[in-house]
């Protein structure tokens, strides 16, 4: 069970535990099964922080402790007293006094992991600079419900080397997806991601690259994957960015044709269309976006609940469920 655990990058998950938590969210899906859940986490409440903008973590998250029977609280930064100079750490001693847990959405992940250091109730990284896991939990049950498995797929990832994409790499590495990366030289990951997906691959016998070349990243993947080369916080660097990006690091048809004939689009959102993908890729048939957008619900109502649940606190069906992962 993962009750009382800190969420902040997916390497402190094992290949199982991520199992556990994509196979709940696969039972919580299911409409025959969700009145089972509706009073899971009654009497909970989870704390939302918010520094940076949110539209789809502020509403899965919301929505999740609602159909879950819980009460969450959305709070942006001006609204607490950090913004006149409490500490990160008091903040966290106070919150954890009235609240059962807390998700913050920040600029620097130096500041969710002081938030989780000083908390004594679980904190999730709803998104930082570094890391994105909420996103990459979504992602991987997109991608074992349109391919069946992980062990073996290769995902080929464009663009800019973010807080997505480290998050993909020690992913894609703990369940066995091989992950080409394709960047410019100076938009790699975060070396401590390449790093640890390296250490995590030899227990899968997973392959991560890193190269410039799209082309070769692309070519026979099962999934493609980009996000948006402006992040928040990088919209003054807009034109130069665009100029290292484009044309080179966009998915359009000619790129994704590399790809196999039944590999899949995938995008966190939100997008640009004809900046990063175009509109004929993110739009098109191979498009699982909204698939995978839905999915961040499912899986934050999946592990809101066994950070906060003992294993006897769940209802029929079990946890383990009927759905075993094809690793």
């Amino acid at each position: 069970m993962l009750k009382g655990r800190n969420i902040l990058t997916l390497a402190e998950l094992s290949s199982e535990e991520i199992i556990q938590i994509l196979d709940l969210a696969h039972i919580m899906k299911s409409e025959r099964n969700q009145k089972i859940f509706r009073k899971l986490l009654e009497n909970h409440t989870l704390a939302m922080i918010f520094q940076k903008p949110s539209t789809r973590t502020r509403i899965s998250f919301e929505t999740a402790m609602f159909q879950l029977g819980g009460h969450a609280i959305n709070l942006s930064a001006n609204e607490l007293q950090l913004s006149r100079g409490e500490t990160i750490e008091d903040t966290a001693r106070a919150i954890s006094q009235y609240v059962d847990c807390v998700m913050a959405r920040v600029y620097s992940h130096s500041d969710i992991a002081t938030l989780a250091k000083a908390a004594c109730i679980p904190v999730i990284n709803g998104l930082s600079d570094w890391y994105h896991p909420c996103q990459i939990l979504a992602d991987l049950q997109t991608i074992r419900e349109v391919k069946g498995r992980f062990q073996g797929l290769q995902v080929a990832w464009v663009g800019d080397g973010n807080n997505v994409c480290n998050t993909m790499l020690i992913a894609s590495a703990k369940m066995g997806m091989d992950l080409a990366v394709a960047c410019p030289p100076k938009h790699t990951p975060l070396p401590e991601a390449v790093k640890l997906a390296k250490r995590f691959s030899k227990e899968t016998n997973a392959e991560v690259n890193i190269t410039e070349d799209p082309g070769k990243a692309v070519k026979n993947a099962d999934v493609v994957i980009t996000d948006s080369f402006i992040s928040m916080g990088t919209e003054p660097e807009r034109e130069k960015r665009r100029k290292t990006f484009l044309p080179k690091y966009q998915v359009n048809r000619f790129l994704f044709s590399k790809a196999k004939s039944d590999a899949v689009f995938m995008h966190c959102l939100p997008a640009h269309r004809g900046e990063e993908v175009t509109g004929e890729v993110i739009d098109g048939p191979r498009s699982v976006i909204w698939q995978e957008a839905e999915n961040r619900l499912h899986t934050q109502k999946a592990l809101l609940s066994l950070l906060l649940l003992d294993e006897e606190a769940f209802p029929w069906p079990p946890i383990t469920g009927p759905v075993t992962a094809k690793l």
